[in-house]
């Protein structure tokens, strides 16, 4: 237990170097598989964080993201016969089947997501080869989008074993047809996109009702900031939680303010397509519950727009106070956020060094990710460490704190 340690001797967990993961990647696969050494190659996905947009991609809002310089990669080599066979360092099952006869979803099962990347590719392109490969990453799973990043990995891996010309934005795509028609998650572009599209130093801001994507490069003016990163220990897959009710909640909403408003509901609503005037105007006589997911949305259309102004200008203060405010609007207005995650948005949001913090993907499991001042590391881990565990003493064994910077976007390793 951790009760026998000092605050001064708890882990920060630091993930091993990118070269030491793939070398074990490609060992593995070597071990594993009758490859020739010459056709191995790797491909990377780097996580995400999305500092301002909670909860509104799918509802066609503006988002923000960037990557984190911690991934999920994967070693490949083709297969023969049309065969797709994955190996992972972080589950102990594997995924086995034929291009030719891909099986039907199959709850809680990893294999999910290159299945559904299969059916997605097929539905637009030829596949004659398959792939052996080993798939891994250093990260706990859960809040940092490694759903989408390793779908993308693997559609870049099928992509280049088949000599196809895939743009990023059809990638996109792609990763919504998996997670969507294959998975039943009713989620948006933001992590698919902030993934493929990122560059380092950059702020990502994707509108995704015109999915216009800009990357808004870093101030020169603004200070050195870290992402940490603090793994609460729980991990719960989407489609058991209520992700799918609060998306349907956001359409009841607009719904009723396009009704109320006199004006025309399409055939799928989304809170983009009332304007700020008529929720102003009609928003009090919403349900409760519906009323609160509603001012959520436009709250937070507005901290995107303020938040990119700070980004701009180097202000960290600013955009850090905007990010914590999001955290809050989550936890009070959308109603996301496990008891676990609720602590740690209030432990980090009263430490000092803490630029902003805010829970990181869905707000059910998973994470809280912070911008933080990187000479406050070790107070802010102190913090965490006295205060967590003893809230929350289930999780004390799960629980862990990562430093992070961030990255660039998705893609193959030359010469790895």
């Amino acid at each position: 237990m951790r009760s026998t340690a000092t605050l001064s001797t708890l882990p920060v967990i630091s993930a091993r170097p990118e070269a030491e993961q793939i070398a074990t990647l490609v060992s593995q696969l070597k071990q594993n598989h009758a490859v020739d050494p010459a056709t191995i190659r790797v491909v990377k996905a780097p996580l995400r964080i999305c500092p301002l947009g909670a909860h509104i991609d799918h509802q066609l809002g503006l988002v923000t993201g960037m990557t984190i310089d911690q991934s999920v990669l994967m070693a490949f080599a083709p297969a023969a016969n049309g065969q797709v066979h994955v190996d992972s360092l972080n589950f102990a099952s594997t995924v086995n089947f034929s291009l030719n006869d891909v099986p039907p979803y199959q709850k809680g099962d990893w294999g999910n997501y290159i299945r559904g990347a299969v059916l997605a590719l097929q539905r637009e392109h030829r596949l004659p080869h398959g792939l052996v490969g080993v798939v891994g990453g250093d990260m706990p799973i859960g809040g940092l989008s490694s759903s989408a990043a390793v779908t993308i990995a693997y559609l870049l891996a099928l992509e280049a074993l088949n000599a196809l010309n895939v743009s990023p934005a059809e990638n996109v795509g792609m990763v919504r047809y998996t997670e969507n028609q294959y998975i039943g998650l009713n989620n948006g572009i933001l992590d698919q996109s902030v993934i493929l599209f990122s560059e380092h130093n950059h702020l990502t801001l994707i509108d995704c009702q015109t999915m216009q994507i800009d990357k808004i490069p870093c101030s020169p003016a603004i200070a050195p900031f870290d992402i940490l990163v603090v793994y609460s220990g729980v991990t719960h897959v989407l489609v058991g939680t209520d992700y799918n009710s609060r998306v349907a909640e956001c359409q009841q909403a607009t719904r009723r303010l396009l009704e109320l408003a006199g004006q025309p509901v399409p055939a799928n609503p989304r809170l983009r397509h009332v304007s700020p005037e008529i929720f102003r105007a009609e928003g009090h006589r919403l349900p409760d519950n519906l009323r609160r997911r509603a001012a959520h949305f436009f709250g937070e259309m507005q901290r995107v727009t303020d938040g990119v102004t700070a980004w701009q200008a180097g202000d960290l203060p600013a955009l850090g106070q905007l990010v914590t405010a999001s955290g809050e609007s989550s936890i009070k207005l959308y109603e996301s956020g496990s008891p676990q995650l609720i602590t740690l948005y209030e432990i980090l949001a009263e430490t000092p060094g803490v630029y902003g913090t805010r829970f990181s993907g869905a707000g059910f499991r998973g994470c809280c990710i912070a911008l933080i001042d990187p000479a406050a590391r070790g107070s802010i881990a102190e913090a965490v460490h006295r205060r967590y565990p003893a809230a929350h003493p289930d999780e004390a064994p799960r629980y862990s704190i990562h430093f992070c910077r961030p990255d660039g976007c998705a893609g193959l390793i030359p010469n790895a």
